[in-house]
């Protein structure tokens, strides 16, 4: 074995909830288990963003004395709202018993990731920020082995750090892929294994956030509002968040389905517009906005749910796709997920019982949870209206037992041409308020090397021109929420260095000829709190 390779029981890429759930579990099952958990930001936590109001069933599972061992939450829910907004009014909605928070905690999902971190290691698992898993290693039988590293880009200081050509070699009886939503080696495994032949396709939204500071007379720590409406039209999914934390801050975001069908629309510029609704603007007026960021998240649910296991391992948390939109939720998914893949790791590594996480999962309340609001986001493909409609009757009359199961589409199919759409008119930013994409990517922290190589390939650049410029009038310049793609002299300019990694584009794409890659380890947004 050579300096650049190294062998442990269960190889886990990516420090999110599911790969630190899991990583835990497998210490509290048998403590001399050698787990590797490698992680592409440059500190966990700083490639982390979420809404988040976070449900802790999954963390009392893995520790029912979370609140004593000092976990981040700590402000619970007090008041939740979800309105209905028009350009200038707002109006109150009965609140959808999966949207109801009572119990839960608005938090930083990247501080409780920091701290399961610190609890993982404290238990003996090793955690390298700063490695991106970029290749699979495979055997002879074709089954996966481990992972191999990516060039080494930035370590948790912001120093370059040596880079590998090949990469470092990290060998595991099992490897847990816990990537999150679309991420590139779990992508590479469902396609090789074909572990989404018996499921619809995945859709995804994106997610844009930013944190602000308001002033302490306007702040109620504990309150939750959701609006849906405005500026979107009925025949577009999304909404917006807004959380109100401790310490004055706020949480607020806004949510567009990538199956979209206007390619002048822009989620970013629609998050800018929605902060100048009546109800929103005095919010955060005399405020500072402190954090920006974006990130894809599935939305396909119970019926876009691959097959879990590949030779070698598993699917854990958002790279399955376990996030309940209904529920507006993940985090407690992807770490139960991870808990049950390790007890099956554990029967089948030490027991030597076969590997049993599929079953597992799907006797889980994740199942149960998932099936149950499995209707609710494909009933909006007819339009906001019916949607609404559909998410009735699947709550209050068929109680999530309706004796069908609507399908999902594969979102980068469903844009339309430019000549059948209507530009849409944005208004410039004031600088206060609303901001342009150059401001917000500042906010993001974004740590690259000017020199490193582009981490987004074009299968065919001319495909750039003669199909996404002439027929749909460069959309990549709109659901890019970073200002990573220009038009320059009739060719795609790609800006990698602006990525924050929220995969828009490997989605939306309309012919999928944008392949998004793993960067050096360490670049790429450096989130706070986020």
């Amino acid at each position: 074995m050579s300096d650049q390779e190294f062998v442990y029981d269960v190889v886990i890429v990516g420090a999110g909830p599911a790969g630190l759930g899991a990583a835990i579990r497998l210490k509290q099952l048998d403590k001399n288990l050698k787990i590797c958990l490698l992680e592409k930001g440059a500190e966990v936590g700083r490639h982390i963003l979420s809404g988040a109001v976070i449900d802790p069933r999954a963390l009392s599972e893995l520790y029912p004395n979370w609140k004593e061992k000092g976990a981040p939450l700590s402000c619970s829910v007090s008041e939740d709202n979800f309105l209905f907004l028009t350009s200038q009014k707002s109006f109150r909605l009965l609140v959808p018993p999966q949207m109801r928070n009572k119990g839960n905690y608005i938090a930083s999902l990247s501080s409780l990731c920091q701290w399961l971190a610190k609890e993982a290691e404290n238990m003996g698992v090793e955690i390298y920020p700063g490695f991106a898993g970029a290749h699979f290693l495979f055997n002879e039988k074709g089954h996966v082995v481990g992972v191999e590293t990516g060039p080494l880009g930035l370590d948790r200081k912001g120093h370059p750090t040596p880079k590998f050509d090949p990469g470092v070699k990290i060998y595991g009886k099992l490897t847990l892929l816990a990537e999150g939503c679309r991420g590139s080696l779990s992508q590479e495994i469902i396609k090789k294994f074909h572990l989404d032949k018996f499921s619809n396709p995945q859709t995804y939204g994106i997610g844009l956030k930013e944190i602000w500071e308001i002033d302490p007379q306007k702040s109620t720590p504990g309150k939750v509002i959701h609006t849906v409406g405005w500026p979107l039209n009925s025949q577009t999914y999304g909404g917006s968040f807004l959380y109100h934390l401790d310490a004055a801050q706020v949480l607020i975001g806004f949510v567009v389905g990538l199956d979209y069908q206007n390619p002048y629309l822009s989620p970013f510029d629609e998050f800018q517009r929605f902060k100048t609704h009546p109800a929103i603007y005095p919010l955060l007026e005399g405020g500072k906005c402190l954090s920006y960021g974006a990130r894809a998240l599935n939305e396909g649910g119970y019926q876009s749910i691959p097959s879990l296991e590949f030779p070698g391992g598993c699917l854990i948390g958002c790279a399955a796709g376990f996030l309940n939109v209904a529920k507006l939720k993940g985090s407690h998914t992807a770490l139960k997920s991870g808990m049950l893949a390790a007890e099956a790791a554990y029967d089948h590594l030490i027991l030597q019982k076969p590997f049993s996480y599929q079953t597992r999962l799907q006797q889980s309340w994740i199942n149960e949870e998932l099936y149950k609001v499995r209707n609710i986001r494909p009933g909006f493909q007819k339009g906001l209206w019916r949607g609404l409609l559909n998410a009735a009757f699947e709550t209050y009359i068929f109680r999530g037992k309706s004796p069908w199961t609507l399908k999902n589409h594969a979102d980068h199919l469903q844009l339309k041409s430019a000549k059948e759409c209507t530009p849409i008119t944005y208004a410039k930013p004031d600088g206060k308020i609303t901001f342009d994409r150059v401001t917000s990517l500042y906010l993001a922290n974004i740590r690259s090397e000017e020199n490193q190589p582009n981490h987004l390939h074009l299968k065919d650049p001319k495909v750039a021109i003669t199909i996404n410029k002439e027929i749909f009038d460069f959309p990549e310049g709109l659901y890019c929420p970073a200002q990573v793609y220009e038009l320059a002299e009739n060719r795609l300019q790609i800006n990698s260095q602006n990525c924050i990694h929220c995969k828009a584009c490997d989605i939306k794409d309309p012919t999928q000829n944008i392949t998004w890659t793993p960067p050096e380890g360490g670049s790429g947004p450096n989130y706070t709190n986020m």
